[in-house]
């Protein structure tokens, strides 16, 4: 019990100094960043949309300079190539002069990856990272490659009406843990904004923890138990968002076309942990269930015709899900104690 009680104090200590790092240079969006920091400790990937100049980019850049980590950035573009992206094959000179290929590695051999506008990218484009992202390798000419680790893609794009972008792929937005929406400062924000980057202040970003330290902290992250009542509560979740299932919500039979992957009830209950530990405990509550499932389902579901005619998001779907569905059953109601 001491040595867990110590584990969470050196967790929580870390989460601070990160947050430090990064407060010097961001103002306010504290949500924001305890979001990217919960997929960081989930071993998912994250990624952001707002409109430009929301301070996306130096969001990511703020963070990467907090980590000591090998750090890329990927500008995508209309006319980026995958090879651009995962790398490709050379023609070089070995040491008795004779042509042979190479593998060349491309900027997705980093730590914290950073894709840039990834919906600016053609289709085919944003597809070369599914096998990284998914798997955490690269396949050239029959050869897999691992990626370093830890291995964390964060993307920014700008909001899908906007001129010049292309719809992400549905299978490449569930391998994202969150989808996170960066909006406009508030006013006191804004001017503090203002201070910081007009005038001849130079912040300096210190380095807080490096690769072992996140992959420790990880190992960690997945120790924190759940009962199984808890996670059952994220399962129902789940199959309320499908509407062809047992038990769909009353929302999803008329809205959803397709309901979220199990990789949507993954990152329920790993980003619960991450927030479990991040507010002092080594348990997951129903709320921290709860607290999770905009940024977890909000791309993982599908609408119909019928939600998109009526401009309904997958935000007040999630919402109305999350007042449907019990956090238990009358036969597990049963079992509980009143006091528990």
């Amino acid at each position: 019990m001491e040595e867990t009680k110590k584990s969470i104090e050196e967790f929580q200590h870390h989460i601070q100094k990160l947050r430090q790092e990064i407060g010097k240079v961001i103002v306010g969006n504290k949500d924001i960043v305890d979001q990217i920091l919960i997929c960081l400790f989930s071993g998912g990937h994250a990624l952001l949309e707002g409109v430009p100049g929301l301070g996306k980019t130096l969001l990511v850049n703020t963070l990467s300079k907090a980590l000591n980590l090998k750090f890329s950035r990927i500008q995508f573009t209309p006319d980026l190539m995958p090879a651009d992206i995962v790398g490709t094959n050379i023609v070089v000179e070995d040491e008795h002069g004779r042509k042979v290929f190479q593998f060349q590695k491309g900027p997705v051999f980093g730590n914290i990856v950073l894709t840039d506008e990834i919906n600016r990218a053609t289709p085919k484009t944003q597809s070369a990272l599914l096998e990284s992202m998914a798997e955490q390798t690269v396949t050239v000419a029959g050869k897999i490659e691992r990626l370093p680790q830890p291995f964390f893609v964060l993307a920014t794009q700008n909001p899908i009406d906007m001129e010049g972008t292309y719809v992400l792929p549905e299978a490449q937005l569930d391998r994202f843990f969150f989808k996170i929406f960066v909006g406009s400062p508030k006013i006191e924000e804004l001017h503090e904004i203002l201070m910081r980057t007009t005038g001849t202040q130079k912040v300096e970003i210190h380095p807080v923890l490096d690769g072992p330290t996140i992959l420790e902290m990880r190992d960690l992250c997945r120790s924190v138990p759940i009962a199984s009542h808890v996670s059952k509560y994220a399962v129902r979740i789940i199959v309320a968002t499908h509407p062809q299932s047992e038990h769909p919500s009353e929302s999803a039979k008329k809205y959803i076309r397709f309901g979220a992957s199990p990789r949507g009830a993954q990152a329920l209950i790993l980003g619960a942990k991450v927030y479990a530990l991040m507010e002092g405990r080594f348990n997951v509550s129903f709320s921290d269930i709860r607290k999770m499932a905009l940024s977890a389902l909000r791309h993982r579901l599908i609408l119909n015709f019928e939600g998109e005619a009526e401009g309904i998001t997958t935000d007040e779907i999630i919402l109305r899900i999350l007042k449907e569905v019990k956090e238990a059953p009358e036969e597990v109601e049963k079992l509980i104690p009143a006091t528990a």
